[in-house]
């Protein structure tokens, strides 16, 4: 269940999918929250100069394995703007992190950037479940997906 606190680092989500957006780039952002509450790595893509895997979730799986115990990854939280690609979850999955919470679903941005006409991605979305079955994860969260979406339709249709 997503409680007030979850929804203050999920703001701060969308806002930096808003500066990657503005930077150029795709609208995703990303924070890590450790056990205590304490927000240690934020991140947005960087995918615009080609490299597909500068995605902020998995800069914090890396910089998680690097900085913190396995109990501390554990206790975490990664928020993020947009549900984890297969490429992240395994990387959450991979490093042991523990909860994520996102504003909006793999299954929504699906439907919204066949809505605008984009092609398909190159790696099928698929729901975190599916790739790390035991992670403890909430979303979407409705009032949050909205302005998600119209970051991408900003994306997409000025691109």
């Amino acid at each position: 269940m997503v409680d007030e606190t979850d929804l203050e680092h999920l703001r701060r989500c969308v806002e930096l999918a808003a500066e990657a957006l503005d930077a150029g780039d795709e609208p995703f952002g990303s924070v890590l929250v450790t056990g205590d509450g304490t927000r240690v790595f934020e991140d947005h893509n960087h995918v615009s100069g080609g490299d597909h895997t500068r995605h902020p979730e998995f800069a914090i799986a890396r910089w998680a394995a690097e900085q913190l115990t396995p109990e501390q990854r554990a206790a975490a939280t990664v928020y993020t703007s947009g549900e984890h690609c297969p490429m992240c979850s395994a990387a959450h999955g991979w490093v042991g992190l523990g909860r994520i919470v996102y504003a909006s679903s793999s299954q929504q941005l699906t439907a919204w950037l066949t809505e605008l006409g984009t092609p398909a991605a190159r790696v099928r979305p698929l729901p975190i479940g599916e790739i790390v079955p035991d992670t403890d994860v909430d979303g979407p969260v409705p009032e949050l997906a909205e302005q998600v979406r119209a970051l991408h339709v900003r994306r997409h249709r000025t691109s």
